[in-house]
C-alpha cells in the first residue's frame, strides 16, 4: 500500500502518517481523521491547512507554516514545535496537551474552545487574537503576549504566568488570587501607579 504524502491541496482520510515529513507542502490540504505520529515537520508549509478530526502525537520540527489554517475537533498531544506560523488561523474545539511549544505566532488567530494542558508555551504571540473559551490548565506561559487581543471566558487562573506582555488586553479573563498577587507590580507600572518602599 503506498504511504500517504503530503502535497498541495491534497486531501487525506483516516490516513496515518509519521516519519520525516521536513520540507513538504500541503499548502489548502485537508486533514480529516487522520493520525500524525512521531514526525518530522521541520520547514512543513502548509497554509490554509483544514485539520478536522486529527491527532498529531510526538510530532516535533521549526519552522513550520501553518497560517489561516482551520483546525476543528484536533489534538495535539506531547510535541515538540518552535517558531510556528499560526496567524490568521480559526482553532475551534483544540486541545495541546503536553509538550513544550516556543514561540508560536497566534497574531490576529480566533481560538474557541481550545485547552492547553500541561504544557510548556515559550513567548506565545496572542497579540490582536480572538480568544473564547480558551483555558490554560496546569501550563506554564514565559513571556506571551496578549496586547490587542479580546478575551472572553478566558482562564488563566490554573496557569503559571511569567513576564507576560499586553496586561491591559486581560479584561474578559479570571486569574487566581496567587497570581493577581505576582502581576501586581506589572499592572501598576502598567497604569502608572508608583508604590512606595
Amino acid at each position: 500500500m503506498p504511504r500517504a504524502r503530503l502535497m498541495p491541496e491534497v486531501t487525506l482520510d483516516g490516513e496515518t502518517l509519521s516519519g520525516d515529513l521536513s520540507g513538504q507542502d500541503a499548502t489548502g490540504g485537508l486533514l480529516l481523521d487522520c493520525r500524525v505520529e512521531s514526525a518530522d515537520l521541520t520547514g512543513l508549509r502548509a497554509p490554509h491547512l483544514r485539520v478536522t478530526d486529527t491527532e498529531l502525537v510526538g510530532v516535533q520540527g521549526t519552522g513550520l507554516d501553518l497560517s489561516e489554517g482551520q483546525w476543528t475537533d484536533a489534538t495535539l498531544r506531547d510535541s515538540r514545535l518552535g517558531a510556528v506560523q499560526l496567524y490568521g488561523a480559526g482553532w475551534r474545539r483544540v486541545r495541546v496537551i503536553g509538550g513544550k511549544l516556543e514561540f508560536l505566532n497566534f497574531r490576529g488567530a480566533a481560538l474557541r474552545e481550545v485547552e492547553f494542558v500541561d504544557c510548556q508555551l515559550t513567548e506565545p504571540d496572542f497579540a490582536e487574537a480572538q480568544l473564547r473559551q480558551v483555558s490554560f490548565p496546569g501550563s506554564r506561559l514565559v513571556g506571551a503576549d496578549f496586547g490587542r487581543a479580546r478575551l472572553r471566558d478566558v482562564d488563566l487562573s490554573e496557569a503559571t504566568i511569567e513576564a507576560p506582555r499586553g496586561l491591559e488586553s486581560l479584561r474578559g479573563a479570571t486569574i487566581s488570587s496567587l497570581q493577581l498577587l505576582d502581576l501586581a507590580p506589572l499592572l501598576a507600572a502598567q497604569l502608572g501607579i508608583r508604590v512606595a518602599d
